[in-house]
């Protein structure tokens, strides 16, 4: 019986060592359009990496993206975000193939998954890098695209040449062991 439970302390200790969480991760995109470039940045992204179950899992309230303008952030989140309706950004997929991580080395990984936001999932593919530091933590960065369109956000109208169709995406996370 006492071996029994050692082992089952030994395995939960092993799963949990190969499951990292973040919950202060920043999210960036970048709107380049012809007449206005900005910035939208939240250090609030969540996120877990799951490497014995291939789980990756990450989200934003989008309530807490900051362009710097608090009238084009309230703009966003009301008319084109609809946040009240649509809170979260969220991305849910898996590593291929998973790399052996090394302190200090970062590995380039692809992660293929499902995308939502707006109300709308779409497949994506995700590229960036995974590396464990001194600490044992996993830093993450990665980067994506999303066309606006893809998503049925709309442009504004007037001054669709300050806001680019196509957002570029990236993401910074330091994630923890999973105690």
């Amino acid at each position: 019986m006492k071996r029994l439970i050692l082992l089952f302390f030994f395995i939960t200790n092993v799963s949990a060592a190969q499951s990292y969480l973040t919950t202060s991760g920043n999210v960036n995109f970048l709107s380049k359009a012809p007449l206005s470039e900005f910035n939208g940045v939240s250090d609030q992204l969540n996120g877990l990496i799951d490497l014995s179950q291939n789980l990756l899992d990450f989200y934003v309230d989008l309530n807490t993206l900051d362009t710097g303008i608090g009238l084009r952030d309230k703009h966003m989140r009301d008319n084109y975000l609809e946040t009240e309706k649509y809170p979260f950004a969220e991305f849910t997929g898996k590593i291929t193939p998973i790399p052996s991580l090394s302190a200090g080395t970062k590995s380039p990984v692809t992660a293929v998954g499902k995308f939502k936001i707006h109300g709308v999932e779409r497949d994506i593919e995700v590229k960036g890098t995974l590396s464990k530091n001194a600490k044992g933590e996993l830093e993450l960065e990665a980067g994506f695209e999303v066309l606006l369109s893809d998503y049925k956000i709309p442009l504004p109208k007037l001054v669709f040449y300050e806001l680019a169709e196509n957002q570029k995406v990236s993401i910074k996370a330091t994630l923890k062991p999973k105690k």
